[in-house]
C-alpha cells in the first residue's frame, strides 16, 4: 500500500477562488502540471501561471451549457486509476491518461441559492453531477489521490506540501478523503431535504456541518457534543463555554420569549418558568420576574426580549446566574457583567429557526412539528355563566403562552402579566394544582382575582374547586373531556369563569 505520494499532476475546478491563490502558487512551484476549467482556469492564467484545459486533455469541449465539462475517461480514469496494479499501470498509458494526484474541487451553492429564495430552476442549476463525481472518486482512491473539497482545507495542505517537499501521506490523504465524504453527503441530504417536502414525511436525513464537543453531557459521566453553529444564534460577550444543560436551558428561554411582544423578563430552571413578567420598561420586568421565586432564580438562565441598560445590570448583577440572553446590551451593562468571568453573556442574533423538531429515541428517532400555535382571546371559548373580564382574558392569554412552555402536568397562576406560580411535571393534575398553591403561599403571593390555566383538559372537577377555593376568578383549559360538564358545572357552582381553546400544550 502507498505511503508518501508526490503529487505530480492537479485538477482544480472551484467555484469559490478566495484563498486559493498561494496554494496555486506553490503547486506550480513544485512543478505539479495544472489542469483545470472555465473560470478557474482563467484564474490561473492571471496568476500568469501554466495551466492545461481539461478540453484540451479530454478532447471535448465544454457542453450542455457547462454541465458536462470534466465527466471523461481521461479524468476520472486519471483520478481512479490504482498505482500499485499493473494492469491500471498499462490501461492508462494505452489511452495517454495522466495520473491525477491531487483533485481541488468545491460544489454549486445549492443551500446558499435555496436560501436566497432562487427559483426552482435556479435552484435545479446549483445541483452539482461533475464536482460531486470527481469528489467521490478522488475520495475513494485516497491511496493514491489527494481529495480537498472545501477551501478551509488549503492552508493545511499548503503547510504540508512546503513541509514535506510536495508529498502527502496515507493518513493525511485518508483525512482528506473522510472530509470530502461529508462534504458530498451533506450536499446530497439538502437536495434531498428539497425534494423530501410531502407530508407526512416518511424519511428522514438530517446533516450538520460543525460541532462542538461540551465539557460533558447531562452529568459529567456523560459525554455530550453540540452539533449546530452556535456562533450563528449567539454572540458570545463574555464567559465560559456553554454545557449540555446550559443548552437545554437556553433552548427552552429562546423558545418561552418568542411568545411575548411587550418587554419581558423571564427566569428559567430546568427548562421551566420560575419567573416571568411584562412590564413598560424591561426593569419592572425583572423586578417582578424575580419576585416570583427568588430561590429557584439562583443558578438560573436569565433571557429578556429587550436591551438590557446600566440599571437592570447593576440589579441582574447582584443574583448569581449561569446564562443571560439579550437582543443587545448597553457597553456599560457589558463592562459589568465581565467583572465575573465565567457568567456567559449572550446577544442573540437574528436567525430564522427550523420548524421542525426531532430527537433519538429508542432504535430511531421521533420528528414534529414545532408547537408554533398560541390561542390568543379570540379563540377563548367561554363555556360558563359567568364571562371573563378584558382584565382576565389578558391574564388567561399570558398565562396560556407560560403553560406551553412547562412540562406537563401543568398548572399556572397568574396576575397583572406576572407569572405568580406553577406546578410543572406532575404525575398528576391536582398534584400540580396543589404544588402551585404552597409554592404561592411560600413568597406571600396572594391568589385572590388571579387566573389558573392547565396544559390539558379536567377529567374531574377537583382543580376547579381547589383553585377557587383559593381565590382565582377565571380558568383556561383546551377542553375536550367527556367529564367537560363536570368542570364546568364547578365553575358555575362557585361563581368562576371558565374559557376552553380547542387546543391542548402537552410538553412531555
Amino acid at each position: 500500500m502507498s505511503q508518501q505520494i508526490k503529487i505530480k499532476n492537479a485538477l482544480i475546478s472551484v467555484y469559490y477562488k478566495d484563498g486559493l491563490e498561494p496554494l496555486v502558487r506553490l503547486l506550480s512551484q513544485q512543478g505539479v502540471q495544472l489542469f483545470s476549467t472555465g473560470g478557474t482556469e482563467q484564474f490561473i492564467k492571471d496568476l500568469n501561471l501554466p495551466v492545461t484545459a481539461v478540453e484540451d486533455l479530454t478532447g471535448y469541449p465544454s457542453i450542455l451549457g457547462g454541465r458536462v465539462k470534466t465527466l471523461h475517461p481521461k479524468v476520472f480514469g486519471g483520478i481512479l486509476n490504482r498505482r500499485n496494479l499493473k494492469e491500471d499501470k498499462a490501461q492508462i498509458e494505452e489511452y495517454e491518461i495522466p495520473e491525477i494526484d491531487l483533485v481541488i474541487v468545491d460544489l454549486y451553492p445549492f443551500e446558499e441559492t435555496l436560501k436566497a429564495g432562487g427559483s426552482e430552476e435556479e435552484i435545479i442549476e446549483k445541483i452539482d453531477i461533475g464536482g460531486i463525481s470527481l469528489i467521490r472518486a478522488a475520495a475513494k482512491n485516497f491511496n493514491d489521490v489527494v481529495i480537498l473539497a472545501s477551501k478551509d482545507d488549503y492552508a493545511t495542505l499548503q503547510q504540508q506540501l512546503e513541509e514535506q517537499n510536495g508529498e502527502t501521506s496515507l493518513a493525511q490523504r485518508k483525512a482528506y478523503a473522510k472530509k470530502a465524504f461529508h462534504t458530498s453527503s451533506h450536499y446530497d441530504t439538502a437536495i434531498f431535504n428539497y425534494f423530501n417536502t410531502e407530508e407526512p414525511l416518511t424519511l428522514f436525513k438530517q446533516s450538520i456541518n460543525s460541532s462542538k464537543t461540551l465539557r460533558y453531557g447531562e452529568n459529567p459521566h456523560q459525554q455530550g457534543v453540540f452539533y449546530g453553529d452556535l456562533d450563528e444564534m449567539f454572540t458570545k460577550l463574555n464567559g465560559k463555554e456553554l454545557s449540555y444543560n446550559n443548552l437545554v436551558d437556553v433552548d427552552a428561554a429562546v423558545s418561552l420569549i418568542d411568545e411575548f411582544i411587550e418587554p419581558t423578563f423571564a427566569i428559567l430552571k430546568h427548562t421551566n418558568a420560575c419567573g416571568i413578567a411584562s412590564r413598560e420598561t424591561i426593569a419592572q420586568a425583572w423586578d417582578d420576574a424575580l419576585a416570583c421565586d427568588p430561590v429557584s432564580a439562583f443558578g438560573g438562565v436569565l433571557i429578556a426580549n429587550r436591551e438590557i441598560d446600566l440599571a437592570t445590570a447593576t440589579e441582574i448583577n447582584k443574583l448569581f446566574f449561569e446564562v443571560l440572553i439579550a437582543p443587545s446590551y448597553h457597553p456599560e451593562a457589558i463592562e459589568l457583567f465581565k467583572t465575573k468571568k465565567n457568567r456567559v453573556i449572550l446577544q442573540r442574533n437574528h436567525l430564522e429557526l427550523s420548524p421542525k423538531q426531532f430527537k433519538t429515541l429508542l432504535n430511531g428517532v421521533i420528528e414534529q412539528d414545532k408547537d408554533l400555535i398560541i390561542e390568543g382571546t379570540d379563540q377563548m371559548v367561554t363555556v360558563t355563566e359567568k364571562s371573563p373580564s378584558a382584565a382576565e382574558l389578558k391574564d388567561l392569554f399570558f398565562a396560556n403562552k407560560i403553560v406551553k412552555h412547562t412540562k406537563s402536568n401543568t398548572i399556572v397562576f397568574v396576575k397583572d402579566n406576572t407569572l405568580l406560580a406553577s406546578g410543572v411535571g406532575q404525575t398528576s393534575r391536582v398534584d400540580a394544582l396543589k404544588q402551585a398553591i404552597v409554592k404561592a403561599a411560600a413568597f406571600n403571593f396572594s391568589l385572590i382575582g388571579s387566573v389558573m390555566a392547565s396544559d390539558a383538559f379536567f377529567p374531574f372537577p377537583d382543580c376547579v374547586e381547589i383553585a377557587a377555593e383559593a381565590g382565582i376568578t377565571a380558568v383556561l383549559q383546551p377542553g375536550g373531556s367527556i367529564k367537560d360538564a363536570d368542570s364546568i358545572n364547578m365553575a358555575n357552582e362557585k361563581g368562576i369563569a371558565m374559557v376552553t381553546t380547542g387546543i391542548r400544550h402537552f410538553k412531555h
